[in-house]
């Protein structure tokens, strides 16, 4: 469906001077347009809306059939005809062709001329002849790289544009043929080509082929058939910030349109052929030129402007954030419209470039003396300016129409589509998306643009896109959530939105539609850093009062409505019945509510009415009651701070759960700590350390259990070194933690014995080194990731000295710990070989402690007793495990007999005995 409106894209036009009738006009670039009649073509430079001049004229060998126009290496190409026999030339440095009798170089394609010849060339028009086997029928230039694609009977044939660099200064263009494309059976009418997709149509169908480089075969040709039978066009769309020059633009999108006498298809063709929108014309069509921005056709009498979906298949393309939260665009689906049919006499041919519709009229011969009679304007509106020409009389005219500025038709746009805001219809979204789709449109050729154009053009999208956020906020559509994406767009705040609203009287009765709803509660979740002053945190409150109730207690957490009356959100919260929201969630954010007003006493009470368990899960469903953000700063909420001083097993236990639901971070989590309890970054607060421990007793799924070792470890570490005490009582003690968690092991016996003869005065500082001393003795820790950190527990210290000995043993380093206790701890070296010399490492009972300790008897010295004591238990432990003959062959040369017998004698009989 094509619905039409009564705007006005057209504005000045003139007459192009041209001294005979045209046959054939082409036209590109910045200013360049062609006329050919006969074996002539004149050149005219169009400069702005009011200012067409001949450039040059050159005669040609033959009539000219068909000619294009690349504005890549700035070339005219031609099929002529002379005698019957049709000759392929291009027409390159035409600009240099001073006069129609100047002279010409002619050149064969891919001929390499002789450099004192070329710099002769610098200043002179240079004809390519381009022989082929069969007659060229239709001729296309790559408007990526100007490439020449030649279409004859059953073949098409690809030259390359090429360059033969004489100098600095000066390089001479030619092409080189790379690829023949055999089509057997098919004469092509038309051909179109744009980096390596081809589209070829002939009288029942269209091919669009794409050319794939295979290293083993060259070329590979993928093609796929449309039906068609008139005329064919492609057409590139560029990224917004793409270069000026041709070669470096990118490539986004290609678009394929072919037209029937009735009825036009426009299709978009990258990863596959889709068709985008159907044009059906209101009465039959002569011809149809597409550009990025508007489909212009032209039939017997009239103009015809009709939109394009090019730039919405562009954005939905190539942009990943396009149809989400953040940005929405209007959809290729949507219907397409006529924005002018304007009466256009006599027309025949058209063609189009930047802003200019070059318009090829003709009379009937019998109404050519009454034009005589009485000359008329061709172009009917108030608008349009016309210079009159005095080549009228001949019953043809050559016209060049400017379509007017992009800003200009997007305002006349915005204008229009009031008159349909009252009744809150549809054509109010869809010709504010004509408008918004008109600008998106004119962006992407932004290389084009002047600093101050792109500028207005850029505020331009961002008030259509406010305007498209009003309709999808007001009207009752199925996409009322696009009001979101457009108003995120439009770089409109929150309160500007709310300005926009048109708010009653009567507050309780106005109806607030679901997408207005929709933004406001979504902008208000996503912490915009906006804060909204009383009054229109009293109407955000007001609109889910009355419409949406069920959020109301999410909305008032919101950050943005610091500034709410709590008398006023108090009652509206007291008005919530059970089945409208979570009774735990309103009585939480009752309890939010008093401390803002400072009745402490409402908030206990409101706090009462519900298990923890309850209020646990309250919290999980509003995390923004502990936690707030506020321009990328964590700021925890007075109940937060509240549940701190009173409840701070009740606090840790919801920050775990709002972890555990994937509410909250890791990071951010323990930064809420830190802020919540005053500290800097490098200070870290018992509460975050009751935290991590609290971590390990829940064993998170996505937790990283190393880290939160490091975390620990690192902490009871540097608080034993500096013998700090916690700043609040911790929540657990070392044995809940043995209990209630598997990563805490039971701590080793002789680890008791080694820290005995240590009086510790502070119990925190004891409960620091048991939680650390129970992390190594635990299954799970990697004792090598804290190595490092032990040094800063002197070994003159137990802490220190059970610390390192209980990790070199995890890393089974006896023979190391038997040194050091028995230089330190003597006392504990037998219950630390009872507990770690087991099995494979029995033998160090008398390859390493054995002689070890009856070195340190014979020694002497003020432990002389202890040795001998840990000796004497070392022999009975040994005296069990082996035989007599090995026990013998264990024990020390030059030992007194009277000393080892007893363990003899206990050593034979043991067989016995058992």
């Amino acid at each position: 469906m094509v619905q039409l409106y009564n705007l006005h894209p057209f504005g000045s036009q003139q007459v192009v001077p041209c001294q005979r009738e045209p046959e054939q006009i082409c036209c590109g670039g910045r200013d360049a347009l062609f006329v050919a009649s006969g074996c002539k073509v004149e050149a005219f430079a169009v400069q702005g809306a009011e200012s067409c001049q001949m450039r040059c004229a050159f005669s040609t060998l033959g009539r000219v059939l068909r000619m294009a126009y690349s504005e890549v290496g700035d070339y005219l190409v031609a099929i002529e005809e002379k005698n019957k026999a049709t000759f392929l030339r291009a027409y390159m440095n035409w600009r240099s062709k001073r006069t129609e009798n100047s002279r010409v170089c002619i050149r064969m394609v891919g001929h390499n001329v002789e450099t004192p010849f070329c710099e002769s060339f610098r200043d002179q028009m240079s004809i390519i002849e381009i022989p082929l086997s069969e007659d060229p029928l239709c001729i296309s230039c790559c408007p990526m790289k100007g490439d020449l694609l030649v279409g004859c009977t059953n073949k098409l044939v690809l030259f390359t544009l090429k360059y033969w660099i004489i100098n600095e200064d000066f390089s001479m263009s030619d092409f080189d043929r790379s690829l023949i494309i055999h089509i057997d059976n098919i004469t092509p009418v038309e051909i179109s080509t744009c980096v390596g997709y081809v589209a070829v149509m002939s009288d029942l169908e269209v091919l669009i082929l794409k050319l794939e480089s295979d290293p083993t075969n060259g070329e590979k040709v993928k093609h796929h058939p449309q039906k068609t039978n008139n005329q064919l066009q492609q057409t590139e769309g560029f990224p917004p910030d793409g270069k000026g020059l041709s070669q470096e633009k990118e490539l986004l999108s290609l678009f394929c349109f072919f037209s029937l006498p009735h009825v036009g298809y426009l299709y978009m063709v990258v990863k596959s052929v889709e068709l985008l929108s159907v044009y059906w014309y209101p009465e039959k069509s002569q011809q149809a030129v597409l550009t990025p921005q508007f489909l212009h056709v032209i039939t017997s009498q009239s103009l015809q402007c009709f939109t394009v979906r090019c730039s919405a298949a562009v954005a939905h393309e190539e942009d990943l954030h396009m149809d989400t939260t953040l940005k929405a665009c209007p959809p290729v689906s949507m219907d397409v419209c006529a924005l002018r049919i304007q009466l256009f006499i006599g027309l025949k041919a058209i063609c189009h470039f930047k802003n200019h519709i070059i318009l090829l009229t003709k009379a009937d011969p019998e109404a050519i003396s009454e034009k005589r009679e009485s000359p008329k304007r061709l172009l009917k509106d108030s608008s349009v300016r016309r210079r009159i020409s005095p080549i009228a009389e001949t019953g043809w005219n050559l016209y060049i129409v400017n379509t007017i500025a992009p800003l200009q038709l997007y305002k006349e746009m915005v204008d229009y589509s009031n008159t349909y805001k009252t009744v809150k219809t549809q054509s109010c979204i869809h010709l504010l998306s004509e408008a918004h789709l008109l600008v998106r449109a004119a962006l992407l050729e932004s290389s084009r643009l002047e600093p101050a154009e792109k500028a207005e053009l850029l505020e331009a999208f961002k008030e259509s896109c406010g305007h498209l956020g009003d309709c999808y906020s007001r009207l009752d559509t199925e996409q009322s959530h696009l009001a979101l994406p457009y108003y995120k767009m439009s770089g409109l705040s929150l309160a500007e939105v709310l300005a926009r609203v048109d708010w009653t009287e009567d507050s309780e009765s106005q109806k607030y539609e679901r997408g207005l709803i929709f933004y406001i509660n979504h902008s208000l979740y996503e912490n915009l850093g906006e804060e909204l002053n009383e009054e229109l945190a009293a109407k955000v409150a007001q609109i889910f009062h009355v419409a949406e109730p069920k959020q109301l207690p999410h909305v008032l957490c919101s950050p943005s409505m610091k500034n709410v009356d709590p008398l006023t959100a108090l009652h509206y919260l007291k008005k919530l019945d059970a089945h409208e929201s979570s009774p735990v969630l309103v009585t939480l954010t009752k309890a939010a509510v008093a401390l803002k007003m400072g009745d402490l006493d409402l908030c206990v009470n409101e706090m009462k009415s519900h298990s923890e368990v309850k209020l646990l899960y309250g919290f999980i469903l509003e995390p923004r009651l502990l936690i707030q953000h506020w321009k990328g700063q964590i700021v925890p909420t007075e109940l937060a701070i509240h549940l701190k001083e009173t409840k701070p097993g009740l606090l840790l236990a919801s920050v775990l759960g709002l972890q555990k639901n994937g509410k909250i971070g890791i990071e951010e989590a323990d930064s809420f700590f830190k802020v919540l309890c005053g500290k800097d970054e490098d200070t870290i607060p018992q509460l975050l350390v009751d935290f991590w421990e609290a971590q390990l007793v829940a064993c998170l799924p996505n937790m990283v259990l190393q880290e939160l070792f490091f975390k620990l470890t690192t902490q009871y570490i540097w608080r034993i070194s500096k013998r700090q005490c916690p700043d609040t009582i911790p929540l657990r003690t070392a044995e809940d933690l043995i209990n209630a968690c598997s990563h805490y092991g039971l701590v080793y016996p002789w680890v008791h014995v080694l820290t005995s003869s240590d009086s510790l005065a502070d119990k925190s500082y004891t409960e620091d080194l048991l939680k650390l001393q129970s992390l190594i003795c635990g299954p799970s820790f990697d004792v090598s990731s804290i190595i490092p950190f032990l040094e800063l527990l002197s070994e003159d210290t137990v802490a220190g000295l059970s610390a390192q000995v209980l990790c070199h043993t995890r890393l089974r380093e006896y023979e190391l710990c038997i040194d050091t206790l028995l230089e330190r701890c003597p006392e504990a070296v037998i219950a630390y070989a009872n507990q770690e010399l087991k099995e494979q490492h029995w033998i160090l009972w008398w390859k390493k402690l054995l002689p070890d300790l009856c070195q340190k008897v014979k020694c002497g010295g003020e432990k002389h007793q202890l040795y001998l004591s840990s000796l004497k238990e070392a022999l009975s432990v040994i005296a069990v495990g082996l035989d007599l003959k090995d026990f013998l062959n264990v024990l020390p040369e030059d030992g007194a007999a009277a000393f080892f017998l007893p363990y003899l004698l206990f050593c034979s009989q043991k067989k016995s005995l058992t």
